[in-house]
């Protein structure tokens, strides 16, 4: 019986199984994978570096209508929400991760829609970008709020649907 016991526990340790952890991944529920980019003034940031937080990680595009029009609804959750407490965090930011080609175009979106939080990411790289593809993302603008421990709790939050889902977080 011992022995059993003890290849069952060098079995989950083997295979990465942790109870009560979620997974890696990219659906409700899944912890949030990591991403690491470079700002335009080439600092480099982590989606990490948001944790306590909650985070609307933000795929956007400056060449990209329809994201240009959601900005002025995220920048208003933003100044909205920044300081407020949650159920499931303490503040609230954005971390936008931008499929434009060019750092002008990209620099230029951000100044224009004032999208003032410090995290923006980029590889250039349009719909290459391997930020993106880490996120199965095939359309923009589409974005993930992830919790305080980086769990994603919900997807798409479009319009009045962000602001109505931080209300009911917030404490």
């Amino acid at each position: 019986m011992k022995k059993l016991i003890l290849f069952a526990g060098v079995l989950i340790l083997a295979t990465g199984i942790s109870f009560g952890q979620p997974k890696l991944g990219i659906n409700i529920g899944n912890k949030a994978p990591e991403l690491i980019g470079k700002s335009p003034n080439g600092e480099t940031y982590k989606l990490s570096d948001t944790k306590g937080k909650l985070v609307l990680l933000d795929f956007w595009a400056g060449w990209c209508g329809p994201c240009r029009r959601e900005n002025p609804i995220v920048v208003q959750a933003y100044k909205k929400y920044k300081d407020k407490d949650f159920s499931n965090g303490k503040g609230f930011t954005v971390f936008s991760v931008s499929l434009d080609r060019t750092e002008e175009q990209w620099v230029k979106a951000i100044a224009t829609d004032k999208l003032e939080w410090p995290y923006h990411i980029s590889d250039l790289k349009y719909w290459s970008s391997k930020h993106a593809a880490v996120y199965g993302v095939r359309g923009i603008p589409d974005n993930f709020l992830i919790d305080e421990n980086g769990v994603i709790i919900a997807r798409k939050l479009r319009g009045p649907a962000l602001e109505a889902t931080l209300e009911k977080l917030a404490k």
